[in-house]
């Protein structure tokens, strides 16, 4: 029996790009979700593949991660040059609330659990690939990045693996995107708006943890920061700086680093990348 009382999902016949797109009713969201899903070719029913949520940042929705940086045809190349095994994308909308719904429990919704929970069910219900068993990764950009190291951490028992780029560190940065006013968000415990605090706070069962920043990028000095206060607390994690901003160019060429990251989990050996900058 469905979990949701509606699924669409698109026909195979006009698909193109390994790209399925599905839109789920949502009691989190009180209505209706997207999600954009890539799926490798050739996918028999019996498999059991990696799952990988890819959040997105402000102003974007489920289309942004293969649109705007084509990343389905990035883990394509990278599945068959060898560096990652067949994963699949799980690309979904954050709930479309104003510039971003910062992937929190606020104003009568539950983003986090749109996220943690229907997505997962739904890709169960409809893609092939997807069971019970299918180890899950969780990374984002940005807002994304915000709500993948707070909903991995949450999410231990879930997530294998979870991943930042340029990530938004505490709620009081949003400021620096959305023109919504802080208040709208703040409707959950204060160490759940710090990423520091939530990942402290649910230690004993941390996913494995990568993250990165670009030189440039306006969000450097907080991730910094958190990579400092990760040291000091001694929580295992990876921390690499890249030349770039905050922008698509720095996304497209690192979202890699963090597929690779996750294979490594699933204890396969991706090629090594030596062109980070280590802080």
């Amino acid at each position: 029996m469905s979990k949701f009382r509606t699924i669409e999902i698109s026909d195979p016949r006009y698909e193109s790009a390994n790209l399925r797109f599905m839109t789920v009713k949502s009691q989190h969201l009180r209505g209706r979700g997207d999600i954009c899903i890539f799926v490798p070719p050739g996918i028999s029913a019996s498999e059991v593949l990696p799952v990988v949520i890819l959040l997105h940042g402000v102003y974007g929705s489920a289309w942004a991660w293969t649109h705007s940086a084509g990343v389905h045809l990035q883990v394509m190349e990278m599945i068959r040059s060898g560096e990652i095994p067949p994963m699949i994308l799980a690309m979904p909308s954050d709930g479309l609330w104003g510039d971003g719904s910062a992937y929190l429990p606020h104003n009568g919704y539950d983003f986090e659990k749109w996220i943690a929970e229907d997505v997962v069910a739904a890709l169960s219900e409809k893609i092939a690939g997807v069971t019970e068993a299918s180890p899950l990764f969780i990374t984002g950009l940005s807002m994304g990045g915000f709500g993948a190291l707070r909903i991995g951490a949450k999410n231990g028992s879930l997530f294998r693996g979870m991943s930042g780029h340029s990530s938004i560190t505490s709620l009081e940065q949003m400021s620096l995107f959305a023109e919504e006013e802080l208040s709208n968000y703040r409707q959950l415990s204060a160490a759940d708006e710090h990423v520091f605090q939530t990942i402290e706070q649910h230690r004993c069962h941390l996913p494995a943890m990568r993250f990165d920043c670009g030189l440039g990028d306006p969000l450097i000095e907080y991730n910094r920061q958190l990579h400092q206060q990760l040291k000091a607390a001694g929580i295992a994690h990876v921390y690499d700086e890249f030349p770039g901003g905050h922008e698509w160019p720095y996304w497209t060429a690192h979202i890699g680093n963090s597929l690779k990251f996750f294979a490594q989990q699933l204890r396969y050996a991706p090629k090594n990348n030596n062109n980070s900058i280590k802080p």
